[in-house]
């Protein structure tokens, strides 16, 4: 959520930072604005896209430096006086994060003299940075430099942010500093990039630095300097980002989560390339830096994540307990850090987060390595602040993702899991090698059956037509499918905007049958395992009670038709796999349902790619 970009270098700034947030728009906002430093402060800002930003802008806007941002409204209506940069005297703002005591500092600035204009809690970082640095409300003649002013500034401020800003009386300087929040620097030729995120700035660059909590970069197109908040100078070393950006644009596809699910044929792939081998039935994740026998002392897992992340996480608990024998717990981030968890040092914890920057999963892991538990992370953004704070690192390996809803960082964190799951399978002798061969062979089958899949959409797109005028939907699945019809329900209801829920099949007796009626669409997860039988049974009780049961099952599946209304097929697949498959089924069903329905499809309302505050 919001976006804060920066430059400083050669060419017009004003371009670049339009352009900078526009790869920003995925992450939600409700207004925009910039402010380019040249014999003044200008600055444009307005509630609405970027689109309505762009329409105010002067053909031409002098200077090399500039800020921008994107805003989601937490403190304040989403409106053109609320909208960032703000400003006090000749110093410009734009920040991510929510600023907790703003109101006790809000108090003392303005007995300080200083007219508050918005009421945002970021205005208070601009006026107390003024205040530092001039020492009152109407002085132009400083009373220390710049990177003091900051420190003392930062050292005020409770809660978490990222902050970008440009002084007219510092020209050629883009400061910025984050705690909690993401900032990286793209180092260009003559010309340096700020952004929350390296799609920002991805087309000019690949070469970053990531700044870290706690941190103020001094920037200037010639380099940056870095300070820790005591003003004790830090040593950074440039990082490579792989990513191509192509990978980050639509390439002919109408959105991008279209483009994502396609590619999850790959993504999956690089997800598991050059871990396993089937010669041997091993699996190996040498970036776990933990032994066989640290595995097999293991007492628990808990695993922490948010939304998308926490179904995938779910589906870990089953492969943890069923290959491993290893009791696993999953809690959401944002309970798991305000409850009383009983962890010791024989607990793992598996954070999983895309972004590495979920504000409460972050918080939750601190938590929990307070205990002296070891900490590893799942993520797929290489230098988050996730990879920071833990023990050890898996990368996905799908590259960005722009669209809102999560499908192609699902899927490769599901992967990832099995991964793990199996390594730790073997370790503790709850895996053989023949069940492990068998399982390494079938999942190297998964990205060319996932194709199988996609190759067949129309059929899916048909069925999401035939029910995109529906208030209400249920999705159904037992065991391993649980995960499943629990993110087909939050994917439907996250784009198509129609009431969706998750229920174990099992617990239909136990109040989600009062809700079914005539017509009502239920997705019943139905591939072929050892729950199947009583599935169908689950299917029997919806179709009782007038329900329309739409089922993914098995291309083999000779049973299903006389239970259901409409068959969605996935290949035939190893049990423990198929999960996967039916996954991308569900992911095309709601996006065929959201397009059928008009809804914007790669920005739905209220929610945001990278959720960074609490």
């Amino acid at each position: 959520m919001c976006g804060i970009v920066g430059y400083v270098g050669r060419n017009p700034a004003a371009p670049i930072l339009i352009d900078s947030l526009k790869k920003l728009e995925y992450r939600g906002y409700d207004s925009a604005g910039i402010t380019v430093l040249n014999s003044s402060l200008t600055t444009y800002k307005n509630a609405g896209m970027i689109a309505d930003l762009e329409s105010i802008l002067p053909g031409e806007i002098k200077g090399n430096i500039g800020i921008g941002h994107t805003r989601w409204a937490t403190h304040g209506q989403p409106n053109t006086t609320n909208a960032h940069p703000h400003l006090s005297g000749d110093i410009a703002v734009v920040h991510n994060g929510i600023i907790e005591n703003y109101l006790e500092l809000k108090e003392k600035l303005i007995q300080a003299g200083y007219d508050f204009k918005s009421e945002t809690d970021t205005e208070v970082i601009v006026h107390l940075l003024h205040w530092h640095l001039y020492g009152e409300v109407s002085s132009e003649s400083k009373k220390c430099d710049i990177l003091t002013a900051f420190r003392m500034t930062l050292k005020e401020l409770e809660g978490s942010y990222a902050i970008a800003a440009v002084c007219r009386n510092e020209p050629g300087l883009l400061v910025v500093a984050r705690k909690d929040s993401p900032l990286v620097l793209g180092l260009g030729n003559g010309e340096i990039f700020a952004a929350s995120d390296v799609t920002a700035f991805l087309k000019h660059t690949k070469s970053v630095m990531f700044v870290d909590d706690m941190e103020i970069a001094l920037v200037r197109n010639e380099g940056a300097e870095f300070f820790g908040i005591d003003g004790t100078p830090i040593t950074k070393h440039s990082t490579t980002i792989e990513w191509d950006i192509e990978a980050a644009e639509k390439a002919g596809y109408q959105h991008y989560m279209l483009k994502e699910i396609h590619e999850q044929a790959t993504s999956v792939h690089d997800t598991f390339s050059g871990k396993v081998s089937e010669m041997e039935g091993s699996v190996n994740l040498d970036e776990l830096n933990l032994s066989n026998e640290q595995i097999q002392h293991l007492t628990r897992i808990e695993i922490i994540a948010c939304g998308t992340s926490w179904n995938a996480g779910l589906l870990g608990k089953y492969l943890f307990e069923q290959l491993a024998g290893i009791h696993t717990d999953v809690d959401t981030g944002s309970e798991f850090r305000y409850g009383y968890p009983v962890m010791c040092g024989e607990v793992l914890t598996i954070a999983i987060t895309q972004s590495g920057e979920t504000a409460d999963t972050l918080a939750a892991v601190r938590g929990a390595k307070s205990y002296g538990c070891r900490a590893m992370a799942i993520t797929n953004v290489v230098g988050s602040t996730i990879t920071r704070e833990t023990d050890s690192v898996l990368y996905t390996r799908a590259g960005p993702e722009i669209g809102v809803a999560a499908t192609k960082t699902f899927t490769a964190q599901m992967i990832t899991l099995y991964l793990l799951a199996l390594r730790f399978g073997r370790a503790r002798g709850g895996v053989n090698v023949d069940d492990a061969k068998n399982l390494i062979i079938a999942l190297k089958r998964i990205p060319g059956q996932i194709q199988m899949i996609l190759n067949k959409k129309d059929l899916i797109q048909e069925c999401a037509l035939q029910f995109a005028d529906s208030n209400d939907y249920f999705f159904i699945g037992r065991h391993l499918n649980y995960p499943v019809a629990l993110e087909g329900a939050l994917k439907l209801k996250e784009i198509s905007y129609i009431h969706a829920e998750g229920y174990a099949a099992g617990e239909l007796k136990h109040g989600p049958l009062a809700l079914i009626n005539d017509g009502t669409p239920i997705v019943a997860i139905a591939t072929k395992g050892h729950t199947y039988d009583k599935m169908l049974s689950n299917i029997k009780e919806v179709k009782a009670r007038g329900a329309v049961v739409i089922a993914v099952a098995d291309e083999d599946d000779t049973e299903i038709e006389k239970y259901a209304d409409v068959v969605l097929r996935i290949p035939p697949s190893h049990e423990l796999l198929s999960p996967i498959l039916s996954s991308v089924v569900l992911q095309l069903l709601a996006y065929y349902t959201a397009l059928a329905r008009g809804c914007p499809v790669d920005k739905p309302r209220n929610l945001a790619k990278s959720v960074t505050v609490e």
